[in-house]
């Protein structure tokens, strides 16, 4: 403990082995029982959990979780309380699961597993006493369970502590209790707004419920077993068998969207539970009238659709609300699941049972479903749940996985509701074309009808679209009725608040019809004549707005529905129809938008033939819709920018800016961000906008460029926004490549810029941001093992993305296409501007800082465009590719800079000369970077294989390497011995005679290289560098590939793991096709099965897993605590009193500093007196205990010391005041009398008077001293500082009184008083 109270990781680690052989000797070897109170060891575990050293608490909690992985531990109730508590606290903290240093990202958190481990082995092992066992088990896992949810739990703990309870191995131990614990942990996983997280948390719980929960029977058993507090908890476990209602209750918490889909080996297993489980369920009574007990799942799920579907018993009429969908949404759940089930049970038997199964669950909501188009009074809420439940069927039952194409249930579903479908179009033509939604609850009906209205015309397009069909025939009805409604309510008659909701209804029912005629093309017209439709809606006053109701029905607008949140929304949802409206006539008709130097004709679509007025509707429409509602304007905006943006620069500039400033804000609405912010991009960085922009160069252009950057910043706070961007951008550049090669990349070209920040995007993140992307990667390796990667669609969001579609895009661009050229050599040169000027930026950086980050992904771009270069350009960038080998670079960025040399000058050779040339500068401007073009020359045989006369070249690379192997700098020397050693085995293999007068010289050379044994690593090193890869198994051609590039490379060289970018992402992204042409991987890379290192790395002489190996230290370090201090001390009482209870020794010595000035020494001098035990300190001013330099120095002695305060002028009154109280008074000083520090015997009443830091004591003071105590000195320098002076003098005081209680001198017994005062 006392060993803890330094905080410091390094002290402590050596002494955690102590714990093991505290628990070996704690523990019973003949009858296994505690012999030491386990919570003694638990309050050496809670102080490191309570430490604000996250590493230290780390330490605790591994070797916490490692203690059942050597030994077995008695079973002990304070062991159970204390997992359930302190330890849980501690697990709280995200940081703990942070990934071990050169720990693989994506391979998972080792807290996470040893979590895994250790909640496995301490449920394994509780007792298995009589009856005692499984309640055991239940009341630690339900303590434990509902520990979870007495926190708000960040969304990285609770899913670890969620994964370790779904690997407890299946023991029947949690009851409805238990259940309901478990609901309420789902609950708190609902608080990220991580989705990928939490999903996998929901997934586990699942897990959990399925392993633990006890439906076999019911226990009551007495409460004396173990403790009585934990005996209490234990039996309240399983009190009560599990009913079905219990479970679908809890599956009703999940979230189907995100973690129960079916088709998921998480639904299979669901399945497979409740097969096995079906006839243990305790009985329920479904609230029918007949009250009937259920107890097998058929029966159950066919209770629910009867109560879902038949009338209830509390509809009062008409005008009521909607119900909710929540009972629609659980009777189609258990509905599916029911029939998968019996799937499971016909899966060695005949499958027409599932058939018959479905068709019985779905009987009665078939029967109402048919009757709905001829049974005109039947009630309304029963409709309502007959619809809902249709829709949740339909969307629920759709599989994830690999059961898409050919699930049986699917299929059958869609064949039973076709056969309803002919009275389902007839009752939503009724209930939408005939004047009867009336009230604000009706709203929520029609949203309802609409969806069903969709649902039913998907179906008939999948099934096969038929003319005549049900929807077929219902749709002109619809339009025209809808039409007609709209212009009775333009007769300039006050409207009434049923008048105004069927004018919503019918707009509504307009925009749905109108995105089912434009999703679907075999509902589209052959011919683009616009009928009645088309025209009516063209000629709409767009934008119009509702009038307000008047004051009596305004109060029944908030009355009759509780899902309305006003009248506003409804405005807004009014307009909203109508824009959609717009978008579909857009689309339609967008070739009889004008060109802006046609002629004015006379319109007959004035909304799609006067573009001008209608952009500038679309302005005021963003004017006055909330932020969610704007994307049908974004998608009019894309149809009529690129037409007026020559003509209206300013209105399409305008438009520019306002949708900017709609979308921005929305970036912390996750729901509506992303579709209206894809829809931003698609229409202000539409190919034609840019192409158009970047012609005329005025304010659109200048605007697109400075919402781009606004782009790339916000995508360094919100991941994913640059992917779209960039993608979108790319995408279109390329699409047109195979048929207008010359104009593919009109867009692209005067926007290099995009492409340069997505080749180098990618910021640092901060610890959490990595913890939660770490995470992210491990549940996504986990691929259909867990749920929530099968159910949630992978957005490609991650920041490597980013990278990966620029480098895809540039893969495809060829290098004998002008343009292409063009864009590639602009491009290029704008990567080496970057890189020299994040070199001006800072001329040192560190390891895997952003600025190594960038400069690592500038020279990886740069070796893709390689191969597209010619001589003419290489000629004109390789004095900046031999200007960036001259700076301050990263082992990464050499390697790559030293690559592309001898790519260039392998493909160039007309080049070297100014090779050369870079060797003919001073040794001071090179330094070391030398060492970078010497790194070329092993690979000269590469370089000179298609040379002819390749000996003047071998020659010249003799005198340079020779020149270099004469530096001081030993590194330099390596360098250059390498080089040497592959070039002279050069010119040994081709005979070069004109060197045969340097074999001497160079053989005694490399003989001495390899035989050195001076001091230091030099041999080693030597043995290091030609071992290292670059030299030994990289190879310039053969290993040019992008593996390579970005991943091979990165990984032998130091950089951070998730800079690596492996080929499997670059395929899993494709957005942007593959270029078959390019080299991906090889196959048998030397390099891929090499590891990392660096020949150059300092020897530590241990490694830093040694001090793990070693089981104990025989002594470590330790803090000395002599008082014991606790925290919880009130510090409000006298320091005597406090003194007192915390048993600290206070001597009789008092310290008078009054004359010292400098902060910093009297701090110093008050953690001096407050170790050794001072009295107290008198200072001229307690307002010094404030000063930040006093506090720096005292770290809190002050609030432990007595501070009395006595201002200089006050010192002498002082000073007599405790020589009458019998107090020598002793001065620090150098005076003609004053005695030497080894001969003073200082009495117990001592009073320490400390001079001025320049000038001393005063003489008016040395006259009331008792004596002066010098301090003797053997240096030249005249006195020490006055805090080291004190400390020295309170030191010696403290040491003759310890020895004097021990065994009291003779010559300290006499007060020297009288005999040393100075004259």
């Amino acid at each position: 403990m006392e060993t803890l109270e330094g905080n410091q990781i390094h002290v402590i680690k050596p002494v955690l082995p102590k714990l093991n052989t505290l628990f070996e000797y704690a523990v019973s070897e003949e009858n296994g029982c505690w012999l030491f109170h386990p919570s003694w060891h638990m309050c050496i575990y809670k102080r490191m959990f309570e430490s604000e050293n996250k590493i230290l608490t780390k330490e605790g909690v591994t070797h916490f979780l490692e203690l059942y992985e050597t030994k077995s531990l008695p079973f002990s109730p304070e062991l159970s309380e204390f997992i359930v508590g302190p330890l849980m606290d501690a697990l709280s903290e995200s940081s703990l699961y942070s990934r071990s240093p050169g720990q693989l990202v994506g391979s998972g958190s080792p807290l996470g597993l040893k979590l895994q481990k250790f909640l496995v082995t301490y449920v394994s092992l509780l007792p298995e006493e009589v009856k005692s066992m499984c309640q055991q088990r239940g009341g630690f896992l339900l303590t434990f369970v509902q520990r979870m949810t007495s926190r708000h739990w960040c969304a990285v703990p609770i899913l670890f502590l969620s994964e370790a309870l779904a690997s407890v191995p299946r023991c029947k131990v949690l009851g409805v209790e238990g259940l309901l614990a478990l609901r309420d942990v789902v609950q708190c996983t609902m608080i990220t707004h991580q989705i990928l997280l939490r999903a996998s948390a929901q997934c586990y719980l699942l897990q959990t419920a399925m392993n633990l929960l006890d439906v076999t029977q019911q226990v009551c058993w007495p409460e004396h077993t173990v403790g009585e507090a934990w005996a209490v908890t234990m039996a309240s476990a399983l009190r009560e068998k599990v009913s079905l209602c219990d479970v679908s209750t809890f599956l009703m918490s999940l979230r189907q969207e995100e973690s129960l889909g079916r088709g998921t080996i998480l639904w299979t297993e669901l399945c497979d539970w409740l097969r096995v489980n079906e006839r243990y369920f305790r009985q329920s009574s479904i609230g029918g009238s007949d009250g009937l007990c259920e107890t097998s799942l058929n029966a159950y799920v066919k209770s629910l659709v009867h109560e879902c579907v038949q009338s209830p018993a509390w509809e009062t009429g008409e005008s009521c609300s909607m119900p909710d969908g929540s009972e629609a949404r659980l009777t189609a759940l258990m509905v599916l699941l029911a029939v998968d089930v019996e799937g499971r049970k016909a899966q060695h038997s005949e499958k027409q049972r599932t058939q018959n199964v479905l068709r019985i669950f779905l009987d009665p909501l078939l029967d109402a479903l048919g009757k709905l188009g001829t049974n005109a009074y039947m009630p309304l809420l029963r409709t309502d749940r007959c619809l809902q439940l249709l829709v949740r069927l339909l969307h629920t039952c759709g599989p994830r996985g690999s059961r898409t194409q050919d699930d049986e249930v699917s299929a059958l579903l869609q064949d039973f509701v076709m056969t309803a479908s002919e009275s389902m179009a007839q009752f939503i033509l009724r209930r939408l074309a005939m004047n009867e939604l009336q009230s604000i609850a009706d709203l929520d009906r029609c949203q309802l009808y609409l969806m069903v209205f969709t649902e039913l015309t998907n179906l008939h397009v999948k099934m096969g679209w038929k003319r005549g069909n049900p929807i077929c025939r219902v749709i002109s009805p619809l339009q025209n009725t809808s039409i007609q409604h709209l212009q009775e309510s333009d007769n300039g008659q006050e409207l009434t608040l049923g008048d105004q909701v069927q004018r919503v209804v019918s707009m509504a029912t307009l925009a749905a019809v109108c995105e089912a005629i434009d999703q679907q093309p075999v509902l589209q017209p052959d011919s683009l004549d616009a009928g009645p439709v088309d025209r009516f809606l063209s000629a709409f006053p767009f934008n119009q707005m509702l009038q307000k109701p008047r004051c009596q029905e305004h109060s029944r607008v908030f009355e009759e529905s509780s899902s309305s949140q006003g009248w506003g929304k409804i405005v807004a949802q009014y307009i909203h129809s109508q824009w959609v409206c717009l978008s579909f006539l857009l689309r339609r008709y967008h070739t009889l938008i004008p060109a802006p130097e046609s002629g004015a004709l006379e319109p007959y679509l004035p909304a799609v033939q006067m573009p001008g007025h209608t952009l500038q509707s679309a302005l005021d429409a963003l004017a006055i819709l909330p932020a969610d509602r704007v994307l049908p304007v974004f998608r009019c905006m894309k149809v009529l920018v690129p037409k007026l943006l020559t003509s209206s620069e300013s209105l399409c500039t305008e438009s520019f800016d306002m949708a900017w400033k709609i979308t921005s804000s929305l970036s912390n609405t996750q729901l509506t961000f992303w579709p209206n912010f894809k829809a931003f991009v698609q229409f202000v960085f539409d190919n034609k906008v840019l192409t158009i922009a970047a012609k005329v160069k005025g304010q659109a252009y200048l605007k697109i460029k400075e919402i781009m950057y606004k782009v790339v910043e916000m995508s360094a706070i919100k991941t994913g926004v640059f992917n779209i961007l960039i993608s979108h951008c790319c995408r279109s550049w390329i699409v047109s490549a195979p048929s207008r090669p010359q104009r593919s990349l009109s867009g692209a070209q005067d926007y290099s810029e995009l492409v340069l920040e997505a080749c180098v995007f990618g910021p640092v993140f901060r610890r959490d941001q990595r913890l939660i992307q770490d995470v992210q990667a491990f549940i996504e390796n986990l691929g259909h093992n867990c749920a929530a990667n099968v159910v949630l669609e992978n957005s490609k969001r991650e920041d490597c993305y980013v990278r990966i579609c620029a480098i895809k895009f540039l893969c495809l661009l060829d290098g004998s296409n002008i343009p292409h050229k063009l864009f590639l050599e602009d491009l290029t040169l704008k990567l080496l501007d970057k890189d020299e000027l994040v070199s001006k930026s800072r001329t040192r950086y560190y390891e895997n800082s952003l600025q190594h980050r960038v400069k690592n992904r500038i020279w990886q771009t740069l070796l893709v465009l390689f191969p597209r270069f010619d001589q003419h350009f290489s000629n004109g960038i390789i004095d900046k590719i031999f200007q960036a080998g001259f700076t301050n670079n990263q082992a990464s960025i050499k390697y790559f800079i030293e690559w592309v040399i001898i790519l260039m000058l392998h493909k160039f050779p007309r080049l070297l000369p100014k090779f050369w040339d870079c060797f003919s500068f001073g040794e001071e401007r090179l330094k070391t970077s030398v060492c970078t073009f010497l790194s070329v020359l092993p690979h000269l045989d590469i370089i000179i294989e298609n040379i002819p006369e390749k000996k003047p070249v071998l020659k010249q690379a003799l005198i340079v390497t020779l020149q270099w192997c004469l530096s001081h700098n030993f590194s330099v020397r390596l360098y250059a011995l390498v080089a040497l050693k592959k070039v002279w085995h050069m010119c040994k293999a081709l005979c070069v005679e004109e060197c045969d007068a340097w074999t001497k010289v160079i053989e005694g050379s490399l003989s001495q290289a390899e035989s050195m044994h001076g001091a230091g690593n030099a041999k080693r090193n030597w043995q290091r560098i030609q071992e290292h890869f670059f030299f030994s198994a990289f190879h310039p051609l053969k290993d040019y590939c992008l593996e390579t590039i970005f991943h091979t490379l990165p990984r032998l060289s130091g950089v951070a793991e998730e800079e690596w970018l492996s080929l499997s992402k670059f395929v899993s992204f494709t957005d942007v096709p593959s270029d078959a042409a390019s080299p991906w991987y090889l196959p048998q890379s030397p390099l891929s099965v090499l590891s990392p290192g660096d020949w150059a790395q300092q020897d530590a002489g241990s490694h830093p897993g040694e001090e793990e190996d070693q089981p104990e230290w025989a002594d470590v370090q330790r803090k000395i605590i002599p008082c014991g201090l606790s925290a919880d001390v009130d510090l409000e009482p006298g320091f005597q009193h406090r003194a007192a209870r915390l048993g600290k020794s206070v001597s009789r010595l008092i310290v008078v500093a009054s004359l010292i000035d400098k902060p910093t020494n009297l701090g110093g001098l008050c953690r001096t007196c407050e170790v050794f035990g001072a009295a107290a300190l008198v200072v001229g001013s307690r307002q010094c205990a404030s000063d930040r330099q006093f506090l720096h120095l005292s770290v809190s002695a002050e609030q432990w010391l007595p501070l009395v305060e006595v201002k200089p002028a006050q010192l002498t009154h002082y000073l007599q005041q405790k020589k009458a109280e019998g107090y020598t008074i002793i001065g620090v000083e150098q005076t003609a009398r004053s005695s030497s520090l080894a001969h003073f015997c200082f009495p117990e009443k001592s009073l320490l008077l400390l001079g001025n830091e320049r000038e001393g004591i005063p003489a008016s003071l040395i006259q009331q001293l008792d004596v002066c105590v010098e301090i003797p000195q053997q240096g030249v320098i005249r006195s020490l500082n006055v805090h080291v002076s004190g400390a020295l003098l309170i030191w010696e005081y403290t040491r003759q009184q310890l020895r004097q209680r021990a065994t009291p001198h003779p010559e300290c017994l006499a007060s020297p008083r009288s005999s040393e005062v100075p004259g």
